[in-house]
């Protein structure tokens, strides 16, 4: 295990990294978490507990001759713009991702009707997650 030190906000902490196999390809889809600790001498900095990672949803089955939007990256949805039922045009604002403080619309990739809306605000989505049918 290798420790490192990372100074954020002016504490430091030391956080362990271990690699388990070098050889073994990664995939980009798992989620890695990493816990730190406070480096010793930091006194009265509490480290919150890593959030469990969501679980990939079953795969959703399409609506017929419709487009399911799916996430571009991972990330937490922040702002859901549309409601089930309502028409949509090409290119209009659906959802709004938030990734490392960054908020990151995602947009309609065609004209249609809001037939599933597959996610809530809050919800951690992966990368490829259906977030809503369009029919």
């Amino acid at each position: 295990m290798k420790l490192l030190k990372i100074t954020l906000q002016g504490k430091t902490y030391e956080v362990g990294v271990e690699v388990i196999d070098s050889a073994a390809p990664v995939a980009s889809s798992v989620p890695v978490l990493v816990q730190a600790a406070p480096a010793k001498g930091a006194e009265g900095v509490a480290v919150p507990a890593p959030s469990p990672v969501a679980p990939a949803p079953a795969p959703v089955a399409g609506v017929a001759g419709g487009h399911s939007v799916t996430s571009p990256m991972p990330g937490v949805v922040f702002k859901i713009g549309v409601s089930v039922g309502q028409q949509v045009a090409k290119d209009q604002e659906l959802l709004v991702l938030e990734a490392m403080k960054m908020e990151s619309p995602v947009y309609a990739p065609c004209a249609g009707t809001v037939a599933s809306i597959l996610v809530k605000q809050g919800d951690a989505v992966l990368e490829g997650q259906a977030l809503i049918q369009l029919s």
